[in-house]
């Protein structure tokens, strides 16, 4: 496993792909037409990605294909058909989202390199465990996450020989990637499918602190913080922008790259970032490598400030003084992009030529002579040629066999044949052989792959033969709902904990009925905790969002079901868990539609359970929501928030609709859509699918809606279940702020 420094670049295209590679960069990450986190982005067809890997490996640059989102059960086997391409193209890794990615790929193209995505939200011990055991070799790392945890989850990834990313520049989310459903849920275009609107950049009404773009974070740079990232053994730096031109791609990767070789030959940091601040960006921060999330991580617009921070450095107070200002700024841009162009004008990603002879004659071997790009092969039967008539070989039977050379990486000319003398013949396998052979050095003495067609998946019968309800709470005081109810009850457990408190182990050793539900986040010393409660408590089984708690109760055998923010929505991804870490049961997401849950097929003895009533999360931050809303006099988050802090407001946008911004003990600030997630339907549909229904009833994200009597709603729900032909009136008058949108329009 390598242990150089990596520089990792965005290719949107072609020619950010050339900006990159003239620039240094070791590496690229791309993404084609489909399944990648990028929509916004040109993207490459099949024959560009070909022509980009083999520009970029002439310059010792290697190339990643994002393959970075959810993947629909309908789309298995265009996925197939596209990993069949992708085996033999040369790709040095793919980049991977869905679990269920991990399963299709280690059992059908083992030679394929997966990297976990940032949108696996990666950020505890247990996580890489996880990670490795399913089949990762690289981890990029959450965005959240600081120096510290970074290198004592470098430590951890490379004794189980997993490498680790870092995003060093460019955009941050708000959100813990991955865990995002803002974008899903106010327009139908999933961040967990590449098609993020970027509500965290929108403009709201302003807040009582002043802003009016609450959300909005300064762009990330970790371009002074580079000595203690090779401290923390990170293995490759990561540079965000897909959706961003050749010209950004250029300028940063350029600017990184001569900060890496200034640092590694003379121990000492470039000082100018100069050209940083002369392409895109939203000025600067490294708040989250720090630790220290303070309000000066927020900027007022999400517009470009390249300009404005030109005019700040300079001083500029005259309207002279500001145009010349402009102008050197423009100039400057014009001078990089002229530099730029220079450098990738004769770089071409074209097919190369591809010229085959045959050469035989009666008694020797039989010859391909292959020539392309400077270099020759020459491939040889094994047997000599004899007299042949009924299966001699001709120009016409070699022409047909050697087509397939015509290919996305080389185009074929006429097969020349006019040194192969007439009535001879070998035994067809050694043509066969030989024809492999050329493949094989012609793909750079790599085996190629052959193609493989996934078998369909059988639907097998459920666990229940009548679908349960199942509930969730946060307060022992509810415990009283045992009283009137046979469902599962999960009590879920925060995202943040007292170090050495007993609290939540002893509340489950109180309650036997009570099932441990972990959230999807866990950092640090609350990962550590949340492992205690395991250990203290020894449930017999859990729900987990969160895969590192999912490898821990593994590691213990304890029985564990994958919750719906670990975002599950096709069968391999059930195969994958269930096969690599015994998983009894998973939540199917609640992001797609009937259509999309309809295909879905369940393994043997797995437990299938879908939402159907809960506060519906638009996104989960590390960063204090309320610094900007409704003003806090601390100066950054301090560790005692987590643990103490109850505070909500609402934020409006524009167009007049409210969030409710929520928060409670021990938890993460969240933000909610102001509708309740109410979905009747689904039953009706998929009652023969789903062994449980469940309903959350822990009353985060209600804001100041009114509180519902919880031990009627359970039992109006129980009634619907065990009827599902009768009236949905009781219901949906009792939850009157409700939708079902995501059920409709689905991924």
């Amino acid at each position: 496993m390598s242990r150089k420094l990596e520089l990792l670049a965005p290719g949107g295209d072609i020619e950010a792909i050339k900006a990159a590679v003239v620039a240094g960069a070791n590496a690229v990450y791309c993404g084609l037409d489909a399944f990648n986190a990028r929509n916004r982005a040109s993207n490459l067809s099949m024959d560009e990605l070909n022509g980009a890997i083999r520009l970029a490996h002439e310059y010792n640059c290697e190339v990643f294909l994002t393959l970075n989102v959810v993947i629909l059960e309908h789309e298995i086997p265009v996925l197939v058909k596209l990993l069949n391409q992708v085996v033999n193209s040369g790709i040095d890794g793919i980049i991977v989202q869905d679990m269920g990615v991990f399963n299709l790929v280690n059992k059908h193209f083992p030679t394929l390199d997966i990297h976990a995505s940032t949108q696996m939200t990666t950020h505890n011990e247990g996580q890489i465990l996880f990670l490795h055991k399913i089949g990762a070799s690289r981890v990029n790392l959450s965005r959240e996450l600081n120096l510290p945890e970074i290198t004592k989850l470098t430590a951890l990834a490379h004794e189980n020989n997993i490498l680790t990313e870092v995003f060093v520049h460019g955009a941050l989310c708000i959100a813990f990637s991955g865990q995002c459903y803002s974008s899903s849920v106010s327009v139908g275009n999933s961040g967990n499918r590449g098609r993020c609107s970027q509500a965290c950049r929108d403009e709201y009404e302003e807040t009582a602190a002043g802003n009016k773009y609450p959300l909005n974070l300064k762009d990330n740079s970790a371009y002074f913080d580079l000595p203690q990232l090779i401290e923390a053994k990170v293995d490759s730096l990561k540079i965000e922008g897909r959706i961003k031109g050749a010209h950004y791609v250029y300028t940063v990767t350029d600017t990184w790259r001569k900060q890496i070789d200034s640092f590694i030959e003379s121990g000492e940091l470039v000082g100018d970032d100069a050209n940083l601040h002369k392409v895109f960006n939203r000025s600067f921060t490294n708040s989250f490598l720090t630790g220290k999330l303070t309000k000066d991580m927020f900027i007022d617009s999400p517009k470009d400030y390249s300009a404005k921070y030109a005019l700040e450095e300079s001083g500029a107070l005259s309207e002279q003084k500001t145009e010349e200002v402009q102008k050197s700024l423009y100039d400057d841009k014009q001078a990089l992009g002229a530099t730029l162009a220079d450098k990738i004008k004769g770089l071409n990603i074209d097919k190369a030529d591809l010229a085959i002879s045959i050469t035989g004659v009666l008694g020797d071997k039989l010859i391909f002579s292959a020539q392309t790009a400077g270099r020759e092969f020459i491939i040889t039967s094994s047997s000599l040629l004899r007299p042949s008539k009924e299966a001699a070989i001709t120009a016409d039977l070699l022409t047909k066999r050697l087509r397939s050379f015509n290919n996305a990486a080389y185009i074929l000319g006429p097969i020349d044949c006019t040194h192969l003398n007439a009535g001879l013949g070998i035994p067809f396998k050694e043509l066969t052989a030989m024809k492999k052979e050329l493949a094989f050095v012609l793909n750079g003495s790599i085996e190629i792959v052959p193609h493989t067609d996934v078998p369909k998946l059988a639907q097998n019968p459920k666990i229940e033969d009548v679908p349960k309800l199942s509930l969730l709470i946060s307060d022992e005081n509810d415990a009283h709902l045992c009283d009137v109810t046979n469902a599962d009850i999960y009590f879920k457990i925060p995202e943040s904990l007292k170090i050495g408190c007993d609290k939540y182990s002893e509340i489950l050793l109180r309650n036997p009925r009570f099932i441990p539900w972990f959230p999807a986040v866990l950092i640090g010393k609350d990962y550590l905790e949340a492992v205690r409660i395991l250990e203290l408590s020894k449930p017999k089984s859990i729900v987990t969002n969160n895969s590192g708690i999912a490898y821990k109760a593994y590691e213990m055998g304890i029985e564990w079901i994958a919750g719906p923010l670990l975002n599950t929505t096709n069968s391999h991804a059930l195969i994958t868990m269930q096969e690599a870490l015994d998983c009894k049961g998973a939540f199917i997401s609640n992001e797609i539609n009937r259509n999309q849950i309809r295909n879905i097929r369940r393994p043997k003895n797995f437990k299938l359970l879908y939402s159907i009533y809960h506060p519906i999360l638009m996104m989960t931050s590390r960063q204090c929501f309320f610094q900007r809303t409704v003003g806090c006099k601390k100066k950054a988050i301090e560790d005692n928030c987590m643990l103490s802090c109850e505070k909500a407001t609402t934020i409006t946008n524009v167009k007049g609709i409210s969030f409710a911004v929520d928060k409670q003990k021990g938890g993460y600030p969240s933000i909610y859509n102001h509708e309740q997630f109410l979905n009747l339907e689904a039953v009706r549909d998929f009652s023969g699918l789903f062994d449980e229904f469940f309903i959350d009833l822990t009353d985060i994200g209600s804001g100041s809606k009114e509180k519902l009597d919880k031990a009627t709603l359970i039992q109006e729900f129980e009634k619907f279940l065990a009827d599902e032909t009768q009236t949905k009136a009781a219901l949906h008058q009792m939850v009157e702020v409700k939708t079902n949108a995501q059920y409709v329009q689905g991924l």
